[in-house]
């Protein structure tokens, strides 16, 4: 029975209101119910996958879910990342993001920036090492910057991510921090560190200028050599690489950031939920032994936090990139 001043489509809609809301308020508290995705936007094998592959198996023992880690890679980045937005918001497909969000734009490679993301949380960050081919004819760092500043310009090559990815931008840096020309080195374009290494072994390209943890399997069966790590302090799990400041008086530093996110517009209450998730995770034995046998670099920031630091590091970058002459 209606009232004269609700008529009975008023009444329906209103129930019909409260219904989705309560089933909705239902499907949050089960959260999660079935499994989740990971993306990874680089290759298998490197040090973004080897995080996440981490990370992910620290997250299954707090959701309880499986977290299926996907790699899609491309476009230096960009295609992972893009998968990443694309996603609907409903905290089932999340992805670790890396620091390419904050370069890649300004080279005009995509439109997405991090205000396209729902920062969760930060989990890693690294410093580039310098590594060559244990064959190389260099023995030191300084003889390898003496080699490429005396060189005619494309003598040497390096690799390590994509144009304009994090370890191209982190070198082509140290190379002017050293008065020495951007591009005097060629940068070839790679899914990552494990491939680039292959290549490095190979004699394909001169250099890898990626976080020495990805060239650990490489070191430690001889093949490379790393001359030092663009770090304020040698890391602890590889205490016989010192720093440039050490060798040369050089205080560059540039490092990679990454973290858990998702597209925008995820609900509140599953961002919390797998932010307490990942802060579990992250404290975790599995997590902080393998971070810490690695080498790999941990470092926590709350979904706030991170967001304010994918803010920061868009403005670094930004100037980074134009000074490479690599803006678009």
């Amino acid at each position: 029975m209606t009232t004269p001043n609700r008529p009975f489509s008023v009444l329906i809609a209103s129930s019909l209101a409260v219904a989705m809301a309560a089933a909705s308020g239902s499907a949050l508290a089960d959260y999660p119910e079935r499994p989740l995705t990971l993306i990874v936007p680089w290759a298998a094998g490197g040090g973004t996958d080897a995080t996440a592959r981490t990370i992910a198996r620290a997250l299954e023992e707090q959701l309880g879910q499986n977290v299926n880690v996907v790699n899609r890679t491309g476009g230096s980045g960009v295609v992972g990342h893009t998968t990443m937005i694309n996603a609907r918001p409903d905290g089932y497909t999340i992805g670790l993001a890396t620091g390419e969000v904050n370069m890649m734009h300004w080279q005009g490679l995509t439109n997405l920036t991090f205000e396209d993301f729902t920062p969760i949380a930060q989990i890693n960050y690294d410093f580039p090492g310098i590594q060559v081919a244990a064959d190389s004819p260099y023995d030191t760092l300084e003889a390898l910057l003496e080699a490429i500043r005396t060189e005619p310009k494309g003598t040497f090559t390096a690799s390590g991510t994509g144009q304009g990815g994090v370890w191209h931008l982190a070198f082509a840096g140290f190379l002017m921090d050293q008065g020495i020309d951007a591009d005097q080195v060629t940068w070839i374009p790679s899914e990552g560190a494990a491939p680039a290494m292959t290549e490095l072994v190979s004699g394909g390209i001169d250099i890898v200028p990626s976080s020495v943890p990805e060239a650990r399997s490489m070191i430690e069966a001889g093949r490379v050599k790393s001359f030092a790590v663009m770090s304020p302090e040698r890391i602890p799990s590889f205490p016989d690489i010192p720093t440039t400041q050490e060798l040369i008086g050089s205080n560059y530093q540039v490092g990679e950031w990454r973290g858990i996110a998702g597209p925008k517009g995820m609900d509140p209450d599953i961002v919390a939920t797998l932010e307490a998730a990942l802060e579990a995770a992250y404290q975790s034995d599995t997590y902080q032994e393998f971070m810490q046998q690695q080498g790999f670099g941990t470092e926590w920031r709350d979904a706030e936090a991170f967001g304010q630091l994918m803010q920061e590091m868009d403005g670094v970058f930004g100037d980074i990139v134009e000074q490479v002459g690599l803006a678009n």
